[in-house]
């Protein structure tokens, strides 16, 4: 092998780009998503793709929203919370288009797990906080972390939902998840409350 080989092995090849599933531009870290309801699949598209899916147009994709909203005045006390039937104290609830009924996911070491949801308790909930009406289906899901004695809720984009999801299944360790898997849970959760508007 020559010099100029080895230094050529040696050299360090550029990470590949995460390009727009639409056009395949280039993306930046953080970029636009779309999602086909039926298979909750999302795309990372460009902002120039992302445009073209702008409002309630009849398509197969939809465009998820980019920013999170803070639900301050939220009601779930912790009876309404245990019949909802979540094991942990983490996760998100989002109404399907496609089944025309809100589905309710928590986090999981395999993913996000769904949880049987009841309509009686869901309707109970609505009752109690109707600024769940202006969930959109399929792009945006009432996310709840009641972790470590905490009580917060957000209206978040469903890329949101998920990126937590993948954290904690990339991060698991053990049977518990380890610290290390905590502390990336409590830090998406200082980030998110800190970028969300009120």
């Amino acid at each position: 092998m020559t010099a100029f080989a080895t230094l050529r092995n040696l050299v360090r090849k550029p990470e590949a780009a995460d390009r727009c599933d639409m056009c395949g531009t280039a993306l930046l870290q953080r970029h636009q998503h779309l999602i086909d309801p039926s298979s909750r699949r999302l795309f990372c598209t460009c902002d120039a793709c992302a445009t073209l899916f702008y409002g309630t147009g009849e398509t197969k994709l939809k465009r998820v929203p980019r920013g999170a909203r803070r639900l301050e005045d939220f009601h779930l006390p912790d009876g309404q919370w245990d019949s909802l039937l979540i094991p942990i104290g983490l996760a998100f609830f989002l109404e399907s288009s496609v089944d025309q009924r809100v589905r309710a996911f928590y986090p999981s070491p395999g993913g996000a797990t769904e949880s049987l949801l009841s309509l009686e308790a869901w309707i109970e909930v609505v009752a109690d906080n109707p600024m769940l009406a202006d969930m959109n289906a399929d792009v945006e899901a009432l996310l709840v972390n009641r972790l470590d004695g905490c009580a917060e809720y957000y209206l978040a984009p469903i890329d949101k939902c998920y990126e937590l999801v993948g954290k904690i299944r990339r991060n698991w360790h053990g049977l518990s998840g380890g610290e290390e898997m905590w502390s990336k849970v409590r830090e998406f959760f200082a980030e998110l409350k800190e970028s969300a508007v009120a």
